[in-house]
Formats: structure tokens, C-alpha cells, sequence
């Protein structure tokens, strides 16, 4: 089914495929009035509800036993608000659709990932973000939220109305209610110039507080076995227009990037022995480009080569440090890693289980092709992530609990007190949740 997560024969699949469910029934409900008629079934049935996105997590965060809610009914934006500069959109409403939507309209988000192809409730959900000196994830720019809560009603949200459900249910993990609709700040659309260059890893290192300070958006990508670096940073143009070539695009996102990136990984999986040797040809394909466009098209990227991920998001100060400890692991460790090592920031926000809440953060992101055994590399990889109090991701592998989470969120206790209140009979429970905040 494309990119989505599939559904065969009654068993629900992510798009990693490292997570399958069986739901004891389906449900594509066409309005709101639907979903909460669907969750009070639920109820007098005694089954529990979970909402799923286009399956782009890798944790068991959407699994159910129970009701399965499909949002494909549920898209569309509702409302551009040109004096308030917000757009309200239906849950389901791929990323994608919004961006282009919005472009048509001549506005756009401030900041967004590097996928595009989730739900915006899946993707703010979960706390998807990019990069940013002050600008923070998708859920960061929420404004307002529509939800169903455990009892089919629905309850709407914003910094106003219910603050201290708006304060949690931007990044509500899906444990507080079904997102039905989100409105979002916009802005009118803007030109991004991207400057993507290798660079070596020890001066990445060095200047990564300058690197940091001085774009709107700072990332790359760290090769290990290697000491290569691609950067890759954004900031506001005044034009012209100058959008990636289509044939050197091609070559570069589609084949390089993915076709050829493809077949190295098939190769790497087959024969760990040659994964040095890939890495540092992978590592020097890429060549320095520029290039000027509107921001979903520089922002995201397609992504056809799967695989599995961790991320943590560490104290900003402490990047450099993760990093070198990273390496030190790898080089170490005998591992075979053909999947470059992500690093992106945010700004601190006020979302309750935000991986940036109260704290300027650095993410970094491993990554292992799908079917390659990736357990050791990421339980070396979290053991570090966690002595620098790391916060993962909440839709990427991880092994932490409710008592970790406890420890890593000053405001945890916020979150599953609201969660008490409003879904007291655990109605959008599932194995996940059961872990990550406790039963």
C-alpha cells in the first residue's frame, strides 16, 4: 500500500514493519459525530480505541487489540483564518496535502520534518520535529485542538480554553483523547535557502555553537567509520527562486539518495565486512549545492529506503559530548553501521511531554536498515543517550519506562493526572502506553 502502514487479512502494519496488530474491529469514521458514536460502542462493547496515522512510528505507540480508528475519512482543511494567520485541519490530513494546501494559499508553516507523508494528528502526537534555533515542532506551532475524549464528547482545547489540556494534548501520545482536528499558526509563504556541504566531523564539533547561532536551521548527518559530515543549513532568502535542478535532483535525492543508498544497504546487510568502505563512498557522493525554494519543498524529502530508528533528544550543551561518546562506541564496538547519524535542535517549549519541554535540546537519531539486526547498536547507543538524561522520541525505538519518564519530565505527573481525568477507564490504553506512563 504504498507508503502507508498496510493492512492484510485483519493485521494492522507499520511502515518499518517492526510492529503488527490484530484490532478486533476497524472503523473509518466521515465526521466527528462518527468517531464519538464509534468510541461509546467501544465502551459497551468493553473494547479500547486507538487512532492510528500512516504508521510512521516504530514503537507499538497506535497498536490495538481492540477498535482500530482509520483517518482517511478525516481530511481536509476546514478553515483559513486570515486575520488570525491560522489554518484548522481534519486529523487525518497528510502532511503533504497541508503543505501544498497551504502553498496554494500563499501561507505556509513556520518549521516541519523531514517526512511529510504522516497525518498531522500522528505527527504532532508524537512530537515530530526538525530543526530550529527558535523555531520548534510541528506541535509547537499548534494553536488550538479539537478532541473526542473518553466519554464521546468532545472537548476543544487551546491556550485560553482549557489551557492545562492544551498544555498537555499538543503531545498528548494519543493517551488523552482522539485528535479530530488541530489548528495551526501560519505565516505567509517565505523562500528558504538551502546550503548543503560536506564538512569534517571534528569541525562540526568545534563550531557547532556558531554553526548553531548563526542559521534559522542547522542539521547533518555524521557517517560512521568515517569523519565526514554532509551540514545542511536553511535559512530565509529574498530570492530568487533557484529550486534543485530536476535531472541533478534526481541523481542526487532519488538515486543517490535513495536508489543507490538502497543497494549499498542491501550490500552492507548481505556482507557487514564492506560497510567502512561504503560509508566512506557514501559519505564523499554527496557534493556541496545551493538552492532556494518554499519550505515544504526544502524542509522534507522522500524517504523510500526503510528502516528502523532511535532518537533522543539531549540537553543542547551536551551534544558534542553524546557525540564523541557515540563514536568512541562504534569504533570500539565491532559494529557495522551503514546508516548515517542524524543531529538536529530545538528551542525549549511549554509542551507538558515534549522532548524539548523546559530545555534548549539536540536530537540525535540512529538509524538501522529494516531487516538488519539493530538491537546492539541501539541498546550501546540509548546507554549514552540515557547517562545524558536523553528524552526519546516518543515514536522511535526506545526501552524506558514510566519510572525513566518520571525522572526525565519534571511535569510527568501533570500529564497523567490529566490523563486520570479525563480517561479514567483507560479507554485508549495499549501495551505502549501501559509502559511509558504507567498503568
Amino acid at each position: 500500500m504504498g507508503s502507508t502502514a498496510s493492512a492484510r487479512n485483519g493485521t494492522w502494519r507499520n511502515w518499518g514493519g517492526t510492529v503488527a496488530s490484530r484490532p478486533a474491529r476497524e472503523v473509518a469514521p466521515a465526521s466527528v459525530e462518527e468517531l464519538s458514536a464509534a468510541v461509546q460502542k467501544a465502551a459497551e462493547d468493553g473494547l479500547t480505541v486507538k487512532a492510528v496515522g500512516s504508521g510512521h512510528s516504530f514503537t507499538s505507540i497506535a497498536a490495538t487489540d481492540g477498535v482500530l480508528i482509520r483517518p482517511q475519512l478525516l481530511t481536509g482543511i476546514r478553515k483559513i483564518d486570515r486575520d488570525a494567520m491560522t489554518v484548522t485541519v481534519e486529523a487525518g490530513t497528510p502532511l503533504k496535502r497541508l503543505n501544498m494546501a497551504l502553498a496554494r494559499e500563499g501561507l505556509s508553516l513556520t518549521n516541519m520534518g523531514d517526512i511529510m507523508e504522516q497525518t498531522v494528528s500522528g505527527a504532532t502526537s508524537t512530537g515530530t520535529h526538525g530543526t530550529g534555533r527558535e523555531s520548534a515542532s510541528i506541535a509547537a506551532q499548534i494553536r488550538g485542538l479539537e478532541l473526542v475524549t473518553a466519554d464521546g464528547s468532545v472537548l476543544t482545547c487551546s491556550a485560553k480554553e482549557n489551557p492545562e489540556v492544551f498544555a498537555a494534548a499538543r503531545i498528548g501520545l494519543g493517551a488523552l483523547g482522539i485528535v479530530t482536528a488541530i489548528t495551526f499558526a501560519v505565516e505567509p509563504v517565505f523562500l528558504l535557502t538551502a546550503r548543503e556541504e560536506p564538512m569534517p566531523l571534528e569541525k562540526v564539533l568545534a563550531d557547532f555553537d556558531e554553526l548553531w547561532a548563526e542559521n534559522e536551521h542547522f542539521e547533518f548527518y555524521w557517517f560512521p567509520h568515517t569523519g565526514n559530515t554532509n551540514t545542511k543549513r536553511n535559512n530565509r532568502s529574498a530570492g530568487p527562486e533557484k529550486p534543485v535542478p530536476l535531472v541533478a535532483g534526481w541523481i542526487e535525492d532519488e538515486f543517490l539518495s535513495n536508489g543507490v543508498f538502497q543497494v549499498a544497504q542491501w550490500v552492507g546487510r548481505a556482507v557487514p565486512a564492506t560497510v567502512p568502505a561504503i560509508a566512506r563512498i557514501s559519505s564523499t557522493a554527496l557534493s556541496a549545492r545551493s538552492y532556494t525554494d518554499i519550505p515544504y519543498k526544502v524542509f522534507t524529502s522522500p524517504r523510500r529506503v526503510r528502516f528502523a530508528e532511535m532518537e533522543y533528544a539531549v540537553p543542547r550543551e551536551a551534544l558534542t559530548e553524546t557525540l564523541r561518546e557515540l563514536r568512541a562506541m562504534v569504533d570500539r564496538s565491532g559494529l557495522r553501521i551503514s546508516f548515517p547519524v542524524e543531529v538536529r535542535t530545538a528551542p525549549a517549549d511549554d509542551i507538558t511531554l515534549s522532548t524539548a519541554s523546559g530545555r534548549d535540546s539536540a536530537y540525535v537519531a540512529v538509524h538501522m536498515f529494516r531487516g538488519t539486526p539493530y538491537q546492539a547498536y541501539f541498546t550501546a547507543a540509548e546507554r549514552i543517550f540515557t547517562a545524558h538524561e536523553g528524552r526519546p522520541h516518543w515514536g522511535k525505538v526506545h526501552t524506558r519506562d514510566a519510572e525513566y519518564f518520571s525522572r526525565a519530565y519534571p511535569r510527568f505527573g501533570e500529564f497523567t493526572a490529566l490523563r486520570d481525568r479525563l480517561d479514567p477507564d483507560r479507554r485508549f490504553q495499549n501495551d505502549y502506553l501501559r509502559r511509558v506512563l504507567g498503568s
